[in-house]
C-alpha cells in the first residue's frame, strides 16, 4: 500500500481513499459519541452552520472546540462527553482541524475519520478494501501534529503488518504538543482524562466512514469483525 501523509493545505488533488486523523480530540470524541449510542455525526463547515443545524433540529447535540458557548450542548472533549446523553441522537460537530480535514476530502470515494481508539478497525477496513494508495490527512498544526502523524503511521503500518506494536507511536503522541497542552490546561473545554482517553488503542470495534448525504458530510460507524 502506497501511503502518503499530508497536511490539509498540502492536498492538491482529490485522493481516492483518505484517512483523516485527529487524535486530540475530534475523532476520539466522535468515536466516543458512537460508543455512547449516537446515530450519526454531521460535520459542520462553520460554527454558524452548526448553530443553524441545531436551530432546525433542536433534538440534535451540537458540540465545538474550546469553552462552552450559547447554543452548543457540549465541547470537544471525550472526558466531558461521557456525561452527555447522545444515545440515538444526531451530533453536530465543528472543530478547528478534524472536521476541516474531513470536509477537504469530501469528494473522495472513501473517507475514513480516525484516531487511536479506532485504529485497528480502520486498518482492517483498509485491508478489506485492498487499496493501493491511501492518503492520510494529518490535521493538527498545519500537518505537523506528531500525535496525528504517529497515529496515521501506525494505522498505515497495521494495514499491511497486523502485528505492529503501538508503543512507540503512543509514546510520540503522549509527548506531543497537544498532549502537553491538554495535560497542563492550556486549552479550554478539557477533562483531566482527555489525554488518556485519546491514547486508548482500539477502544472501539468500528471504523468511521464519512459520506456526503445531500449537502451534508455525515459520519457513521462501520462495525468490523473481531
Amino acid at each position: 500500500m502506497d501511503a502518503r501523509f499530508l497536511g490539509i493545505d498540502d492536498l492538491v488533488e482529490v485522493p481516492s481513499v483518505a484517512v483523516v486523523v485527529d487524535v486530540m480530540r475530534a475523532f476520539t470524541v466522535a468515536a466516543w459519541a458512537f460508543g455512547q449510542g449516537a446515530e450519526k455525526i454531521v460535520l459542520a463547515e462553520s460554527l454558524d452552520e452548526a448553530l443553524a443545524l441545531k436551530a432546525r433540529h433542536p433534538e440534535w447535540v451540537a458540540l465545538k472546540d474550546g469553552p462552552p458557548a450559547p447554543g452548543f450542548d457540549a465541547v470537544n472533549s471525550p472526558g466531558l462527553l461521557r456525561s452527555v446523553d447522545v444515545n440515538g441522537r444526531t451530533v453536530v460537530q465543528k472543530t478547528t482541524a478534524g472536521t476541516v480535514g474531513a470536509l477537504a476530502v469530501k469528494e473522495s470515494s472513501l473517507v475514513l475519520c480516525a484516531s487511536f481508539v479506532v485504529a485497528e478497525a480502520t486498518a482492517q477496513l483498509l485491508r478489506t478494501r485492498g487499496s493501493d494508495s491511501v492518503t492520510f490527512v494529518v490535521t493538527g498544526e498545519d500537518g505537523q501534529a506528531d500525535e496525528d502523524l504517529a497515529c496515521a503511521q501506525y494505522i498505515a503500518r497495521r494495514a499491511t503488518e497486523a502485528g505492529t506494536d503501538a508503543d512507540e507511536f503512543l509514546r510520540r503522541a503522549a509527548e506531543s504538543r497537544a498532549a502537553v497542552e491538554l495535560a497542563e490546561g492550556v486549552r479550554q473545554g478539557v477533562h483531566p482524562d482527555d489525554v488518556a482517553l485519546c491514547l486508548e488503542v482500539d477502544r472501539f470495534p468500528f471504523a468511521m466512514v464519512a459520506t456526503l448525504e445531500g449537502s451534508l458530510m455525515v459520519l457513521r460507524p462501520r462495525a468490523m469483525p473481531s
